[in-house]
């Protein structure tokens, strides 16, 4: 498993051609990162192909193609924004106090 894939699940929500669009979305966007911040484009050489609006549409219109740092800040932001899910455990007693 490489280095981006560990512990996620998110390849296995992708359609069986990802391999194929995503070579298409990075010919398209010819290689370069499409991250826009302050009315600038990166620029830098493209490596992932990202989801604009996160979910499971895997539209063209939908993937861009993102250099690596720009894709993990991405995905960091959307993660911090996702819904947190807790679950509650009962507090354990001291083993000294038993």
């Amino acid at each position: 498993m490489t280095g981006g894939w560990q512990g996620s699940t998110r390849r296995f929500e992708l359609p069986p051609d990802w391999p194929e669009l995503r070579a298409l979305v990075l010919a398209r966007d010819e290689h370069r990162c499409r991250w826009r911040e302050g009315g600038t484009v990166c620029g830098r050489r493209a490596t992932d192909v990202d989801h604009i609006r996160p979910g499971n549409d895997h539209s063209l219109t939908n993937l861009q193609a993102l250099c690596h740092d720009h894709h993990a800040i991405k995905s960091s932001r959307e993660g911090n924004a996702a819904p947190r899910v807790t679950r509650w455990r009962p507090t354990e007693r001291h083993p000294g106090l038993l």
